[in-house]
């Protein structure tokens, strides 16, 4: 009995064909700016810069201005708030709303 130890092959090198057209990344050069001409500026959490550590409920001016207008709460992303305040802003929007200082919606 001869034993033979079939090694594998190695695999041939295929020419890049890519899924997508125009795929070829090494080629191309990179993005300098942005798309839209607007540069990303830094979100900061406007309760932090301006030293507030409650939020009240009865203050509508500073809640009005976490509200959509649509009535809607605006998120994290877009405010730049922190997630404490953020946590604490939701519930003093809600109980502004339960107590009919706030509308649910616009409509």
């Amino acid at each position: 009995m001869s034993e033979q130890q079939a090694q594998p092959q190695a695999r041939e090198e295929r020419p890049a064909q890519g899924g997508r057209p125009g795929g070829d990344r090494e080629q191309r050069e990179p993005r300098k700016f942005r798309r839209g001409g607007r540069n990303k500026r830094k979100k900061v959490c406007y309760f932090t810069v301006n030293k507030i550590t409650h939020v009240d409920y009865k203050e509508l001016d500073l809640l009005r201005k976490f509200i959509s207008e649509r009535g809607k709460i605006l998120p994290r992303r877009v405010t730049g708030t922190k997630a404490k305040y953020q946590r604490m802003l939701t519930v003093a929007i809600k109980r502004a709303r339960q107590m009919a200082l706030l509308p649910y919606t616009t409509e």
